[in-house]
């Protein structure tokens, strides 16, 4: 997996190449905003948590690194197969 970096400030915007990238990434960028989300469902509701809000938290947290894992085949081009 491979960290984005795009050239500094430029009026043209991003490449077609950079596109691509976070094109390729975007369900890892995805599933980090939805674990975000549950972190964040998670503190606000304190002491009060239930078990539902920690599952969320654990299935998301299941679902980037699945994510990631998938990404990670693909960029050293092999497959694992559950």
């Amino acid at each position: 997996m491979s960290i984005i970096h795009l050239s500094a400030v430029s009026s043209e915007g991003p490449s077609a190449a950079e596109l691509t990238a976070i094109e390729q990434e975007w369900p890892l960028i995805a599933a980090g905003l939805d674990l975000l989300d549950a972190e964040i469902a998670f503190i606000n509701a304190g002491p009060y948590a239930s078990e539902l809000e920690t599952r969320r938290v654990r299935r998301a947290e299941r679902r980037v690194l699945e994510i990631g894992r998938d990404l990670a085949d693909r960029a050293t081009g092999t497959e694992i197969v559950a």
